[in-house]
C-alpha cells in the first residue's frame, strides 16, 4: 500500500499512515483517493481485504453488498466482515449476486447499479468474483456514469472472453494452445453453410450487423458467422440449439482425437474461471494402446454431456447467451504458470510469475512465486552445491519466465489493459503456451505483493515518489487517476512467497460444506492470514465467535501466506504456520493436514521441484495407500507384543539364574511401561492421519535405511521422536491441555535421553546423522573414549534403557517401504517422478474411498455422498436420471450435487433397481451428507465383514511389521 516517499524512507519499520493526502509532496498528494466512494460487490477474503485497504487509504465512504443466498440456503451463515463493519447503512443486500438466469442477471445488474446511485457510491469493486469478468456488468456500470475498479468493458471484451483473447494473442505473436476457438461459428455454418444463407438469416432475424462486414466477399465464412452470432447475442436470440452445439463439439473432438492420438482435450466455456466451466474428455483414449474409430467415437460421445455441464456451471445456457466453448489440447505434463499484469491503458508492466500447478479439479491449492530474482538466487545456490542438473533446469525456467513476462506485457498493451489482470500459461519444460487472461485480480495476488512493491516516481523529480504494496490499492489508484499514473518500477521485497488455500474439503479434497468453526488459533509471527474476519474475537468477551462454513459458493475459508529470502525459507515458514494452526468445530473438515503433509513432502525432497497439474491426484492416491496400510496396524498391540519379546530375551539370557531373571524382567517391564505413551501417542496420531504420515516420512527420508529388511537408524531415534512431537505440534507447552501435548513424565524422560546422547556425541565428535557409528561404539564391551570400565558399563546400561523399545518407530518406515512411498520422488533435473500405478483410475477411486469412507448406509439404500444442492436431471427440460422401478448399472449417473460452485455428477457404486425415490422436493433442494435418497435392491447381496476376522488380520499384519523391526 502506498506511503509518501518522505515518510516511507524515514519510518520503514513502524505502522505507516497510508493516506497520500498527508504527504509533504504536492505531486504525491495529487494521487490521493480519499474522495473515492466504492461499493464492494464480492465476497470471501478479498472483501475483507478491500475494506481494510480502503480504510487505510482514508476512504471513508465505502459499502459492501451481501447476497441473501447464503443466509437462505444456510440459515446460520454470516458474513464475518459484519463484525467489523457495523454501520448498517453501508451494508446492502440482493437475493443473489448474479441470478439464476439471464433475465435475473440483468435484473441484478440494474439493482446493484441502483443501490450504488441511491447510496452515493461512485465506483464498484468486484474483486475476483465472476462479476469482475462480466463484460455486460462492467459496460452497464460505465453507461450509468460509475467507475469500475478493474479492467474496463473494452478490455473485458478483448481479453476477458477466452476465444477473443486467444485470437488477440495470435495477432501479437503470443504462443497459444492447439485447438478450436470458434465452434459456435462452425455450428452455425453447419446449419447455413453458404454466404447467401448466412445473409438471408441476418435479414430473416432482423439482426443489426455491420454492413461493411456483410458486403466483404473476401471475409472468411467463419469470421462472418462469428459477426452474425455477436449480433444475435446482442438481440437476445439463439441461432442454434445446445443440442446442435453439442453435436458440433462432438464432431470437432473426434477430428482432434484423430489428429492428436493418445491425447485428451479440455472443454472450456469462454466465460468460466476458477476451474468452473471446464471438463476434460478422452481419458479412455489416453489409456488405450490403439485408438481405433470405435474408441474415438465412444470418447467423443462424452462431449454433449460435458458441454451441457460447462454451460450450466457458468450459467450460459439461457436464450441469447454466448455459448461458445473452447476445445484445447490438454497438455498432460504441464505446469500452470501465470504472470501478474498491471496497466493504465497506455503502459503495462509484468510483476513476475506464480506457479499454480498444485491444483485439483482446476481448483488451485498451493501457489508459489516465480520471479527472476528468486530464480537467479536459486541458480547460484545450486551452482555452489554442484547440482548441475538443477542449475540447467532452473536456467530453463528463467528463460521461459522472461519470455512469458515479455509476451504478457505485449498482450496487455494490445488490449489496452487499464487495471490488474493475470496472463495465464501452461509450461511444458522449455516451452509455454498462452491459456487465457483473467481480467481481474486473482485469489493469489498477495503472492506477488510479497515479492514486489510498486514505485511510482514523479517524471520531473526522481526523488519524489510513493510506494504501493497492495494490488487492491493500485486498482483503486488506476480507477481514480487513470492515465495520470506514471509507469511504475517494480521493487523487490522478498525473493519468494507461497500461499496455501485453506478450503472446506475433506481428506480426499472433496467439498465439505455446512461445518461450524468454533475455534481458530491466533496467527503466528510471519503468518499472513486472509480469513474474511473469521478469526476476529468478540470485542466484549475476547472469545472466538463461531462461524458457519456455507457451501453456496466456493470452498475457500482463508488464504495462508509466508515469505522468505528464498523458496526454502518460505516453505519452512509455511510449515511452521500450518503446524501451529489449530481449527476446531463441529462437522468441520478442511485441507489443513493435506497442506501440511504436502509442504513437508517438498521440504523433504526439493522445494524447487517442478510438479505438473497432474501431481495432486496421484499424490492423494499415494497418501491413500499409506492410510490403507496404516489401517492394518495396531500400535498398542505391537507395544504389548514388544514387551513380551523383551521378556523372552531376558528369560533366555538368565535361564539358569532365576533370581536375576525375575529382577531383570521387572526392570525391563518398568523401562518399557515408562515409554508406553511416549511412543504410542505420536505413532497413533500419524497412523490415524495419512497426510501427517506423508509429511513425516518425507522429513525423515535421510534418517534411516533398510538393510536386508531391517531398519537401520542413521540418526538417533530419540532425536527423531523429539522432532516427531514438534512436527505434530505436541511439544511440551505448560499452558496447553494434556491431550494436545507430550505428557510431563514422557517429556522428562525424552529430555533426559536427548541430553545424554548430546553429551556422548560431543565427547566422541560424531555428527547428528552419524548415530549408527555411536551405536556401534556403545555395543562394544571394551571401554571407549577413555572411560573406565565401571563408567562405561553405566553408559552402556543407560544407552540400552533409553533406546529400548524405540524400534517400534521403525514400523512407520516400513509402511513407507511397503507402499512404495519413496518411488514418487524428485529427480536431479527437478522433474517429479510419478509411478504409473498411481495414475490408475480404479486405484485412484478406491484410495479416495480409503481416505474418506462413504457415509454409513443400509444395504437397501443409496445416500447423499456430501451436502449440497440436489439435482435429479442433467439440465432443465431433460429426462430425470432415474425413475422408480428402473434398473441401473454400475457407474451410471444417479444425481448431481452442486456444492462449492461445482456440479458433481454422482454415479452408481454398484448395479441394482430403484424401488423408491426418497428424495423430497425438486431440483435445487438442499441435502446433507448421509441423507437417504433412494430405496434400492442391489443386484448382488452384500456380505457383512466379521469384526473378529478383521481384528485377527490386523494383529497378524502388526506382528509381521514387529518382526521386521525387532
Amino acid at each position: 500500500m502506498p506511503q509518501a516517499a518522505d515518510y516511507y524512507l524515514h519510518n520503514p519499520l513502524i505502522h505507516r499512515e497510508r493516506r497520500l493526502a498527508k504527504s509533504t509532496s504536492e505531486w504525491v498528494r495529487s494521487f490521493s483517493c480519499e474522495d473515492l466512494k466504492p461499493l464492494i460487490v464480492c465476497r470471501g477474503p478479498i472483501r475483507k481485504e478491500a475494506m481494510d485497504v480502503y480504510h487505510e487509504m482514508g476512504i471513508s465512504h465505502f459499502g459492501i453488498l451481501l447476497s441473501e443466498k447464503d443466509s437462505i440456503v444456510y440459515p446460520n451463515a454470516l458474513a464475518p466482515e459484519l463484525r467489523q463493519l457495523t454501520d448498517s447503512r453501508r451494508v446492502h443486500r440482493v437475493p443473489d449476486y448474479t441470478g439464476a438466469s439471464k433475465e435475473e442477471r440483468v435484473e441484478r445488474i440494474n439493482q446493484i447499479i441502483q443501490i450504488a446511485k441511491d447510496n452515493g457510491y461512485d465506483s464498484i469493486f468486484a474483486g475476483y468474483g465472476f462479476m469482475a469478468e462480466d463484460e455486460e456488468f462492467v459496460a452497464a456500470i460505465e453507461a450509468a456514469g460509475l467507475s469500475f475498479i478493474g479492467p474496463c468493458a473494452a478490455t473485458q471484451a478483448r481479453a476477458g472472453k477466452k476465444d477473443e483473447a486467444k485470437r488477440t494473442a495470435l495477432s501479437v505473436n503470443v504462443s497459444v494452445t492447439p485447438g478450436v476457438d470458434n465452434v459456435t461459428a462452425r455450428t452455425l455454418l453447419r446449419k447455413h453453410p453458404t454466404r447467401e444463407q448466412l445473409l438471408a438469416l441476418v435479414k430473416a432475424e432482423e439482426l443489426s450487423c455491420d454492413s461493411k462486414v456483410l458486403k466483404d466477399t473476401k471475409l472468411p465464412l467463419e469470421t462472418l458467422a462469428d459477426h452474425i452470432l455477436m449480433a444475435s447475442y446482442a438481440k437476445g436470440i439463439d441461432l442454434y440449439s445446445i443440442e446442435e452445439l453439442s453435436a458440433q463439439v462432438q464432431i470437432e473432438v473426434a477430428e482432434l482425437f484423430r489428429k492428436h492420438p493418445k491425447s485428451r482435450f479440455r472443454l472450456k466455456a469462454i466465460g468460466g474461471g476458477g476451474g468452473k466451466g471446464q471438463r476434460i474428455l478422452g481419458a479412455s483414449l489416453l489409456a488405450a494402446k490403439n485408438a481405433d474409430e470405435k474408441l474415438i467415437a465412444k470418447a467423443a460421445a462424452e462431449a454433449p454431456t460435458l458441454v451441457r455441464e460447462v454451460l450450466n456451471e457458468v450459467k450460459a445456457n439461457g436464450v441469447g447467451d454466448n455459448k461458445n466453448v473452447l476445445i484445447e489440447l490438454n497438455i498432460e505434463q504441464t505446469r500452470h504458470n501465470e504472470i501478474q499484469l498491471l496497466g493504465n491503458g497506455e503502459w503495462c508492466v509484468s510483476l513476475g510469475g506464480r506457479d499454480c500447478s498444485l491444483q485439483m479439479h482446476e481448483q488451485k491449492l498451493l501457489e508459489v512465486s516465480v520471479t527472476q530474482e528468486g530464480l537467479m538466487a536459486a541458480i547460484e545456490r545450486a551452482k555452489a552445491a554442484g547440482r548441475k542438473e538443477e542449475v540447467k533446469a532452473l536456467e530453463s525456467d528463467l528463460k521461459v519466465l522472461k519470455r512469458m513476462e515479455e509476451e504478457s506485457a505485449r498482450f496487455g498493451e494490445a488490449v489496452g489493459l487499464d487495471s490488474a489482470s493475470t496472463f495465464e500459461c501452461i509450461v511444458d519444460r522449455d516451452r509455454h503456451y498462452f491459456m487465457e487472461v483473467n481480467t481481474r485480480i486473482q485469489v493469489e495476488h498477495r503472492v506477488t505483493e510479497l515479492c514486489y512493491s510498486l514505485k511510482f516516481t514523479n517524471p520531473k523529480d526522481k526523488n519524489d515518489f510513493f510506494i504501493v504494496e497492495s494490488l487492491v490499492e493500485a486498482m483503486a489508484l488506476l480507477a481514480r487517476h487513470k492515465k495520470r499514473l506514471p509507469k511504475p518500477e517494480r521493487v523487490v521485497r522478498f525473493n519468494a512467497s507461497v500461499e496455501a488455500r485453506l478450503n472446506a474439503t475433506d481428506a480426499s479434497l472433496s467439498p465439505h460444506a455446512g461445518g461450524m468453526i468454533r475455534y481458530w488459533s491466533k496467527p503466528i509471527k510471519g503468518e499472513v492470514r486472509d480469513d474474511q474476519g473469521i478469526s476476529m474475537l468478540n470485542p466484549d468477551t475476547g472469545l472466538f465467535m463461531k462461524y458457519k462454513v456455507a457451501g453456496a459458493y466456493d470452498s475457500n475459508i482463508a488464504l495462508l501466506l509466508t515469505k522468505g529470502e528464498d523458496r526454502l525459507r518460505s516453505y519452512e515458514r509455511l510449515s511452521e504456520v500450518l503446524r501451529s494452526t489449530t481449527l476446531r468445530g463441529s462437522s468441520l473438515a478442511t485441507n489443513l493436514e493435506f497442506h501440511y503433509g504436502l509442504v513437508n513432502w517438498f521440504l523433504g525432497r526439493n522445494v524447487n521441484a517442478k510438479p505438473t497439474t497432474r501431481f495432486v491426484v496421484p499424490y492423494l492416491t499415494l497418501v491413500g495407500t499409506l492410510k490403507e496400510e496404516a489401517n492394518k496396524l495396531d500400535v498398542v498391540y505391537a507395544f504389548i507384543q514388544m514387551k513380551k519379546h523383551y521378556a523372552k530375551l531376558v528369560a533366555e539370557q538368565y535361564a539358569d539364574q532365576p533370581d536375576m531373571c525375575a529382577k531383570e524382567l521387572k526392570n525391563i517391564s518398568a523401562i518399557l511401561d515408562r515409554k508406553g505413551t511416549l511412543l504410542t501417542r505420536p505413532m497413533e496420531r500419524l497412523l490415524t492421519d495419512p497426510h501427517l504420515l506423508s509429511g513425516w516420512l518425507s522429513m525423515n527420508t535421510k534418517n534411516f535405511r533398510v538393510d536386508k529388511g531391517k531398519v537401520v537408524w542413521l540418526r538417533n531415534p530419540l532425536g527423531v521422536l523429539n522432532e516427531t512431537y514438534e512436527y505434530l505440534h505436541m511439544s511440551y507447552r505448560p499452558h496447553k491441555p494434556a491431550a494436545e501435548i507430550i505428557w510431563d513424565h514422557d517429556n522428562e524422560l525424552l529430555q533426559q535421553s536427548l541430553h545424554f546422547y548430546r553429551t556422548l556425541r560431543e565427547k566422541f565428535g560424531f555428527e547428528r546423522d552419524e548415530y549408527f557409528k555411536l551405536n556401534d561404539l556403545l555395543n562394544k564391551e571394551k571401554p571407549q573414549g577413555g572411560f573406565d570400565a565401571e563408567t562405561w558399563d553405566r553408559i552402556r546400561s543407560a544407552h540400552y534403557g533409553y533406546e529400548c523399545g524405540l524400534e517400534l518407530l521403525g514400523m512407520l518406515f516400513l509402511i513407507g517401504g511397503n507402499t512404495k512411498f519413496w518411488d514418487m520422488c524428485v529427480q536431479d533435473d527437478l522433474e517429479v517422478v510419478i509411478p504409473d500405478y498411481l495414475t490408475d483410475l480404479d486405484l485412484q477411486a478406491r484410495m479416495k474411498k480409503i481416505l474418506v469412507p462413504p457415509p454409513a448406509t443400509k444395504a437397501d439404500e443409496i445416500v447423499a455422498v456430501c451436502g449440497g444442492m440436489y439435482y435429479g436431471q442433467e439440465a432443465p427440460g431433460l429426462p430425470p436420471f432415474i425413475t422408480e422401478g428402473m434398473h441401473f448399472e454400475k457407474d451410471q449417473p444417479l444425481y448431481i450435487i452442486e456444492v462449492m460452485k461445482m456440479f458433481n455428477t454422482i454415479r452408481a457404486p454398484f448395479s441394482g433397481t430403484i424401488d423408491k425415490i426418497l428424495m423430497e422436493g425438486g431440483d435445487g433442494t438442499i441435502v446433507h451428507k448421509g441423507q437417504p435418497l433412494f430405496k434400492i435392491t442391489p443386484d448382488e447381496k452384500f456380505v457383512e465383514v466379521d469384526p473378529k476376522v478383521v481384528e485377527k488380520a490386523k494383529r497378524e499384519r502388526t506382528m509381521e511389521y514387529l518382526k521386521a523391526v525387532l
